[in-house]
């Protein structure tokens, strides 16, 4: 059939790519800098990585469309029901993340939040850097830096799944996950519409104001 062919599209913008690859490689300078108790250099890469986190949230609303957390969240039925084909091999036709993708994606978002927020406020509370640390109870304090390793222990496990994920696609499914997010591009048939990009100034404003937010949290907190 004319037209039916699969062709190389645009679906990842430059901004969601590099905010990607740059969050990998803060979550594990963070890791790094911790086991090595460089905790200024910790602390600042902390501070780097809940910037790059808040980008990817104001990107999920006002981003590309196939970014946006209204595109890609399904319904957990939808996941569920997604996870069931992991077995059949069949070209990857979603212009943006799959059911179970868009679930993961979600979780890692909040994973990172949550990780980078307790980290300034431990930081802060043990350098008592900001005026927050008057006001919280010890109790609090401390069910906030066991918060701190809880959620890396999580965090570790999600991108273990993710990775592992990755790799399953990969081999059962012959679905590559990992070249898009690389060249940005993905096969797919004429009669899906590639999604459409949001502007690279755009991305830059965005991103002007998550380190704005990013750094006055670091101030608050």
């Amino acid at each position: 059939m004319p037209g039916s062919e699969d062709e190389p599209v645009p679906v990842w913008d430059l901004a969601l790519r590099l905010g990607h690859w740059a969050s990998a490689i803060l979550v594990a300078a963070c890791y790094a800098t911790s086991r090595l108790n460089w905790m200024g250099l910790h602390v600042w890469l902390g501070e780097a990585l809940l910037a790059l986190v808040l980008f990817r949230l104001l990107w999920g609303i006002w981003g590309s469309e196939n970014a946006r957390l209204s595109a890609f969240l399904a319904s957990p039925r939808a996941a569920l029901r997604h996870l069931g084909t992991l077995f059949i091999r069949e070209p990857d036709r979603f212009p943006g993340h799959n059911p179970a993708g868009g679930w993961m994606v979600v979780s890692l978002l909040a994973l990172l939040l949550g990780e980078t927020l307790s980290g300034i406020y431990v930081n802060n509370d043990v350098a008592n850097e900001s005026g927050l640390t008057e006001y919280v109870p010890a109790v609090i304090a401390n069910a906030i830096t066991d918060l701190h390793l809880l959620l890396w222990w999580a965090l570790v496990a999600a991108i273990s799944l993710h990775l592992l994920a990755i790799a399953a696609y990969a081999a059962l499914k012959g679905q590559n996950l990992l070249r898009p997010m690389l060249t940005g591009r993905k096969c797919l048939p004429a009669a899906i519409p590639p999604p459409k990009l949001a502007p690279r100034r755009r991305a830059a404003a965005l991103l002007a104001l998550a380190i704005a937010a990013a750094l006055a949290l670091g101030q608050v907190l």
